[in-house]
């Protein structure tokens, strides 16, 4: 006995395959779907990724490696994993940035600043984090060490002293790092403002 199915149901599925005696499948796909429908999503999953990576590497990561790596191993480390860092949160700033709904930054006007705001104020500090600040400590941290080791093994043995060349190394990675990790709570801060202001738009039904 073939499958008995109304026709006026059959008419309306968009995707029906029928064979002798029994129905396949059954399953009705939406004839179109809405920008606004995929952009949504798409940001949530984009800003709370981008605020879990911030928080994640900035309070757990450099903590732990902290206290469980040798200061070589440390700052090896921190010479690998800061720049990945620092561009992975700018690819996420620019992914939540561009997938504002209902239509993208665009849809926004620009007399609603309260959503582009926080957004700036991050965007800014990430970048200057990612092109100079950033950049700048790694280096100044690799060559600190390099010129401790040097003078560990060069300079009289029991003697704790730091050179002039150290101690000038030591200001500037200190000034240097000292602004990255300013630029770098500034930007969560901005990112848990964007994050209260996003919350207070939710529909829960």
């Amino acid at each position: 006995m073939g499958a008995n199915i109304n026709p006026e149901l059959k008419n309306q599925l968009h995707c029906t395959k029928f064979e002798e005696n029994h129905l396949v499948l059954i399953m009705p796909i939406p004839s179109h779907i809405s920008l606004s429908a995929v952009l949504a999503p798409a940001h949530l999953l984009a800003y709370s990724t981008l605020l879990g990576t911030q928080l994640y590497q900035s309070i757990i990561i450099v903590k732990v490696a902290f206290q469980a790596l040798p200061y070589e191993a440390f700052t090896t480390l921190q010479k690998k994993l800061f720049p990945t860092y620092f561009r992975c949160q700018s690819t996420l700033l620019l992914l939540t940035a561009t997938t504002i709904p209902p239509y993208g930054p665009l849809s926004r006007g620009a007399r609603d600043w309260r959503v582009f705001a926080p957004l700036i104020i991050t965007g800014i500090t990430a970048v200057l984090n990612l092109v100079y600040f950033g950049p700048k400590s790694s280096r100044l941290m690799m060559v600190r060490r390099f010129q401790s080791e040097m003078e560990a093994r060069n300079g009289p043995e029991g003697n704790s002293s730091k050179s002039a060349e150290m101690e000038k190394l030591d200001r500037s990675f200190k000034r240097a790092h000292a602004m990255s990790i300013h630029l770098n709570a500034i930007a969560i801060g901005a990112t848990l403002w964007y994050g209260w202001s996003l919350a207070s738009h939710l529909r829960f039904e």
